[in-house]
């Protein structure tokens, strides 16, 4: 039995998880190099790679801008879409959530070992184009790996199509998977053309690798290689930040800016509708909107004040004056991404607590917290079946926030660190005669006060991007801010301040990583289950 258990395995992980590059048919095709000789198939096996995990438009599970879902920045109302339960601490080693994205990374895997085995199979007229395409699937290839062990630590690392014998091998270890993949990826990277193609913009170049490679170092404690990245990137002169916040998130900025670096443009999904109305938006009179992930009273409490301060270290106004009043003297990043009651949209006032309105709390497809993400919600979509927006995965503020982010963590805050600070406060909207980190009293900080103030300016630039509970579990904080009830939008109450509660919410220390499937262990005998599982 388990010998069967294995070869289905071995078949996982050696064929392709999809057949999606196999669009052109042919009856007569009977071997793999039948499918796979053309530069198109090499462009097709590309594309078919990103919109499988990557850039799929259509499903929840893995779509970027669900991910704050699984930390205290959003709540997931629907429990397939997997988020929910990995937010509120109820799963375990029999959770198919895990079986699920450790399959779909593990046979992406294999594919990419397939086709970059066979990478001199196609015919092509410009090598050129072979060495972009080789480069291309090679970083496609470590963003898996990298995704897996930030999330398992120790895997099975393939970089060749396997055998029976590899199969039964036991995992690497993170640190070895790490110290291989941050050349090899580093090298495959600097294969590739500087600038963004007119085409397949989405497809990875030099600097859009080096920007991923970049956000892992940040993530696995390589300080020096993240700010050396970043610098690379900076220096580049290829990207910079829109003038508008809200409007990168908008159709008025969305396709125009050069901020956007790993971007999830129309091209990437074959130009299917967009969803993000959909997915994020109130259920509106069209009913368009499905509420599935709504911000936190959390992430709102989050936002500074427009002079930087804490809203519980503010001498403008005390902190249940912001509780009440999220608009108040806040950063305009808050309102640039968070809607809630009493704002209008589409010209009508959001009443949460009227019964007779769809956007009543208690309503099915209505926010449980008062609140929905104002990013990446155009109301132009309100009427339309479904949009053409393009999506950053990762863009240029990241990187300036990386960089003075490192430069922090290795105590060695040097005026471009401030720099990059002030770059994202300045286009953000802040009052920059308080919030301006060069003033005097920013020098009496400590390293601690540092990293305080760039975690939350990561926080609140990034929020309902993907990257928070990335950063939950990096900092190791998530007993801190994963062990409470998920609350929402706050009002007073015969004196007394009353927030929407959600659900009741854990973190065990076992958290910090995810269990192998108990199907995977029987499968892959070479695995061994995280500690705690």
């Amino acid at each position: 039995m388990k010998k069967r258990l294995i070869l289905l395995l071995l078949f996982s992980v050696i064929l392709p998880a999809c057949q999606k590059f196999l669009d052109k048919p042919d009856p007569t095709a009977t071997k793999f190099d039948e499918f796979f000789n053309t530069e198109e198939d090499l462009r097709r096996v590309v594309y078919s790679t990103y919109l499988d995990v990557f850039t799929n438009q259509g499903d929840r599970r893995l779509l970027f801008y669900m991910d704050d879902s699984k930390s205290d920045n959003a709540y997931s109302r629907v429990e397939g879409d997997n988020h929910q339960r990995i937010a509120n601490g109820s799963y375990d080693a029999n959770t198919r959530a895990f079986e699920y994205y450790y399959t779909i990374h593990m046979k992406h895997i294999g594919r990419l070992n397939t086709y970059l085995k066979s990478i001199n199979t196609p015919y092509v007229e410009d090598e050129a184009i072979r060495t972009k395409y080789k480069g291309i699937l090679e970083g496609l290839r470590c963003w898996h790996y990298f995704k897996m062990v930030s999330r398992w630590s120790n895997i099975p690392f393939y970089l060749e199509p396997v055998d029976i014998s590899k199969v039964t091998q036991p995992a690497k270890s993170k640190e070895e998977i790490l110290n291989t993949l941050f050349p090899m990826a580093e090298a495959t990277a600097n294969t590739l053309p500087d600038k963004e193609y007119n085409s397949d913009a989405y497809m990875f170049n030099k600097y859009s690798l080096k920007a991923l490679i970049m956000r892992y170092a940040l993530y696995h404690g390589r300080y020096e290689l993240a700010a050396r990245l970043a610098k690379e990137i900076m220096d580049s002169g290829n990207y910079s930040l829109y003038p508008v916040y809200g409007d990168l998130f908008k159709y008025k900025g969305d396709k125009i800016n050069k901020e956007f670096i790993i971007k999830m443009d129309m091209q990437s999904h074959g130009n299917s509708g967009t969803n993000s109305f959909e997915h994020l938006g109130p259920h509106f009179r069209t009913g368009k909107g499905q509420s599935y992930s709504v911000p936190l009273k959390s992430l709102v409490d989050a936002y500074w004040t427009l002079q930087g301060n804490k809203i519980d270290e503010c001498p403008y106004h005390n902190k249940q004056d912001y509780e009440l009043d999220p608009k108040l003297n806040r950063d305009p990043r808050y309102t640039a991404s968070i809607i809630g009651q009493g704002d209008m949209f589409v010209n009508e006032p959001i009443d949460i607590y009227d019964q007779n309105s769809p956007m009543f709390h208690e309503k099915e497809r209505a926010s449980r917290s008062g609140y929905w993400f104002r990013k990446f919600v155009d109301e132009t979509d309100a009427f339309k079946d479904n949009g053409n927006m393009y999506f950053p995965i990762l863009r240029y503020a990241e990187v300036l926030l990386t960089y003075a982010e490192a430069h922090i963590m290795m105590n060695n805050i040097d005026n471009l660190s401030k720099s990059c600070i002030n770059q994202v406060r300045t286009r953000a909207g802040l009052d920059m005669k308080e919030a301006d980190v060069n003033l005097p009293k920013y020098a009496a900080y400590t390293q601690q006060q540092w990293i305080d103030l760039i975690r939350n300016e990561r926080r609140i630039e990034l929020a309902g991007e993907g990257v928070r509970y990335d950063d939950i579990l990096r900092w190791k904080i998530g007993d801190q801010v994963m062990n409470k009830p998920a609350l929402g939008h706050t009002r007073l109450v015969n004196g007394n301040l009353v927030s929407l509660k959600i659900e009741d919410r854990s973190f065990q220390s076992r958290n910090y990583l995810w269990p192998f499937h108990s199907g995977s262990l029987k499968i892959e005998p070479g695995l061994t289950q995280n500690p705690g599982y």
